[in-house]
């Protein structure tokens, strides 16, 4: 996890405090900071006890979270903040993720005003068609004060349904860039073990042929019905 050493150290090993509610979320979130001897940062805390029950997810989202983390890291992408899952959070399981220093701006905005971004976000739209993300708004995609941009909310991912639901629509049907094929090739070869024992045997099979589709067919999908669109869009 080449990088995210110190935010990995704190999230893992770090006490939790909790600082307050995340307003408008569908789920119990709240805000943490981490105190570990001199070291000190934020993060975002998802329990599992906090969460609506789904029709279509089993309760445990935070899981997904951390697979969607380490998928990333195992591409080279490190288009997820660092996250773990901590069994002795204050709330009760769940996942704890870095939390990110941000500019204000969002996918649509990175989109229409700042055309340099583009490249980071075809990678974001290949990397949402890689783990069949059916939940990517365009306040999922935010841009830190460096200019890096990057993926957030992932908890409803790798449903064995093929149901990628997301606003990043513009780059459909361009061909994956061929440094990205490549590392999709060498992510379907071996499918890395910690991330397959946080899904189901199906998700991880499909995950590892949606790879192995995505190195023979390297293009973007296009959409080909309304609910693919999530709502709100941000």
């Amino acid at each position: 996890m080449s990088g995210f050493d110190r935010e990995l150290r704190l999230l893992s090993d770090g006490t939790i405090g909790l600082v307050g509610q995340i307003a408008e979320s569908s789920n119990f979130v709240l805000a943490a900071d981490l105190t570990l001897g001199d070291e000190y940062g934020w993060a975002i805390y998802k329990p599992q006890a906090g969460e609506q029950p789904l029709h279509d997810f089993p309760p445990g989202l935070h899981v997904r979270e951390r697979a969607a983390f380490l998928v990333s890291e195992h591409l080279g992408w490190h288009v997820v903040p660092p996250t773990v899952i901590r069994e002795d959070a204050p709330a009760g399981v769940g996942s704890l993720q870095w939390f990110l220093d941000l500019n204000g701006e969002h996918y649509f905005t990175l989109f229409d005003d700042h055309p340099d971004t583009h490249d980071q976000l075809r990678r974001i739209a290949v990397f949402d068609f890689l783990i069949n993300n059916t939940d990517r708004k365009s306040g999922h995609v935010l841009q830190d004060e460096s200019g890096r941009i990057w993926g957030i909310d992932h908890g409803l991912c790798f449903n064995p349904a093929t149901r990628l639901r997301t606003v990043i629509w513009d780059f459909q049907e361009e061909e994956i860039a061929p440094e990205l094929q490549a590392d999709l090739e060498r992510f379907a070869r071996d499918i890395p073990a910690e991330v397959t024992a946080l899904l189901s045997d199906e998700e991880a099979e499909l995950l590892q042929r949606r790879a192995d589709r995505m190195v023979r067919l390297p293009f973007l999908p296009r959409p080909w019905a309304d609910y693919q669109y999530p709502w709100p869009l941000v």
